[in-house]
């Protein structure tokens, strides 16, 4: 679709004349829109483009315009794009790094301080590194490179925008989350599971406490949702929740994000940087894949611990801090004592409590509210009217291992409501890996040579005893895989004397 005109004249465009001082800046918003009554019904976001260059930012426009949001574009510079963003409200900014006047890092640093609930995607010229951990560390959710990838671009605003939601929510609950802290937190967490429920038990002991825990578990558990559900219980609530991945940096740069760093500690450092110790400071320090962190961070992160002080990179005056750590590890850190490659000392000291995150396949009895869970989220994100599934789909879901957890039940459920052509999903719209896991208990696909000679009562009760094993009992799953009431599951119940 070719983008289109600003032009006055254009009937698809609503320019907004009125101004807002700024210093000597002003500044005057051009709304792209397909018609008043379309935008009006979509009522999905209302979006901010700042971009030198007039011809991508009327693209980005086109592309979220079409895709149903309400967008306005700036191609004055960030001066001019930051008195937009006090002129009126917006849901999401989409900047530039590059602006003439006010940078597009100074800018987004500067617009949350505008909106504390704005979301942030920063678009940048070339890929690197540095560029985008400073607009993560300016609070841009995603980082990327133009010319922009339209899918990546939608993408990402879903996402972008579903945080926000999640944020502005958690502001009006907050009263709720002081009457009553612990519902509040573990409200979002899915799971009926005996494994869950022994989980979240010993996670409402601990939040009330400033022992040090580690979260262990496979990859995609949901560790940090765990943590954060600490957090927002504990007596640190109003404080910060900083959360570091290990993993993700390198030896030269992990030491500089938990400590902090002086004015010329190392090329590059222009400044004084705080750490993330001081950053959480009074909060909560989420250290995920703390198994990874090198031996030399090891020895400064027990010392930290044991003293409640950090020295910052290039410093030898000491910091106090005031931080509750949380670390998690997919990682047998048994193991890796006795590789030598962590420290005995710093790994006692981290399991002072250990929460073990059950992987999906020894608690499938949750999978069934999981898929329910999901179905909603992304119709409602992707703004299609799939939110049912087929018992015998349901069936398959279930049946699968689920290696990636729920990241990876996740990430299958939303690309099925993307490609399903229809408002129900059905097993012919399952991968075929998934399909495949829909065997019986022997492990050999489902058939008829099984039954063959059963009676249709025999055959009837022995499909309930297995449905109701895959589902661990839960006889609303059961019925709804069945296909079948719950009533009418409870009588056969009673028929065929079934537990």
């Amino acid at each position: 679709m070719a983008p289109k005109s600003s032009q006055s004249d254009d009937p698809t465009v609503d320019p907004m004349q009125a101004s807002v001082e700024d210093g000597p800046e002003s500044t005057s918003l051009t709304r792209y829109r397909q018609s008043t009554e379309i935008v009006d019904q979509r009522g999905k976001g209302v979006i901010l483009v700042v971009d030198d260059d007039a011809d991508h930012a009327t693209f980005t426009a086109n592309a979220l315009d079409d895709a149903g949001f309400r967008c306005y574009i700036v191609t004055e510079g960030g001066k001019a794009g930051l008195a937009a963003l006090k002129q009126q409200h917006f849901d999401l900014l989409v900047s530039d790094v590059k602006l003439h006047g006010l940078g597009g890092f100074e800018l987004i640093r500067r617009a949350r301080d505008v909106n504390p609930f704005l979301a942030v995607l920063a678009l940048t010229e070339q890929a690197t590194f540095d560029g985008a951990r400073e607009a993560f560390r300016n609070g841009a959710s995603d980082c990327l490179v133009k010319p922009v990838d339209i899918d990546a671009l939608r993408r990402s605003t879903i996402e972008a925008l579903e945080v926000q939601k999640q944020a502005r929510r958690g502001r009006r609950d907050r009263s709720k989350a002081r009457t009553d802290p612990e519902s509040f937190a573990f409200d979002a967490i899915i799971g009926s599971s005996d494994a869950m429920h022994r989980v979240l038990e010993k996670c409402r002991l601990v939040a009330n406490t400033d022992a040090t825990a580690l979260i262990v578990g496979d990859s995609g558990t949901g560790k940090e949702l765990i943590a954060r559900a600490i957090h927002d219980v504990s007596p640190r609530r109003n404080g910060n929740f900083v959360p570091i991945n290990c993993a993700a940096l390198s030896p030269q740069i992990i030491e500089s994000e938990l400590f902090g760093h002086e004015k010329g500690a190392f090329t590059g450092a222009l400044s004084r940087r705080k750490g993330l110790f001081e950053h959480a400071n009074r909060g909560t320090l989420f250290l995920d894949e703390v198994g990874d962190i090198p031996l030399d961070t090891q020895v400064k992160l027990l010392r930290v611990l044991e003293n409640r002080e950090i020295m910052r990179v290039g410093s030898n005056d000491p910091v106090s801090v005031d931080v509750r750590v949380l670390a998690a590890t997919h990682r047998d850190l048994e193991q890796l004592v006795q590789d030598g490659t962590f420290r005995e000392d710093l790994f006692y000291r981290l399991k002072v409590v250990i929460i073990d995150l059950p992987p999906l396949r020894e608690r499938s009895q949750d999978i069934a509210l999981l898929v329910d869970y999901y179905l909603h989220h992304f119709a409602e994100a992707y703004g299609k009217n799939c939110t049912d599934i087929e018992g015998d789909a349901l069936a398959a879901l279930v049946a699968h291992p689920w290696k990636g957890n729920v990241r990876e039940l996740k990430h299958a459920v939303e690309n099925l409501i993307v490609t399903a052509p229809g408002p129900v999903i059905t097993l012919e719209d399952l991968p075929e890996s998934i399909r495949r896991s829909r065997m019986d208990e022997s492990g050999g696909e489902l058939s008829l040579s099984g039954i063959v000679g059963m009676s249709l009562k025999d055959v009837e009760k022995e499909l309930i005893r297995k449905t109701l094993t895959l589902v661990n009992g839960n006889r609303h799953e059961a019925a709804k895989i069945l296909g079948i009431g719950e009533r009418t599951l409870y009588r056969k119940l009673r028929t065929y004397d079934l537990s």
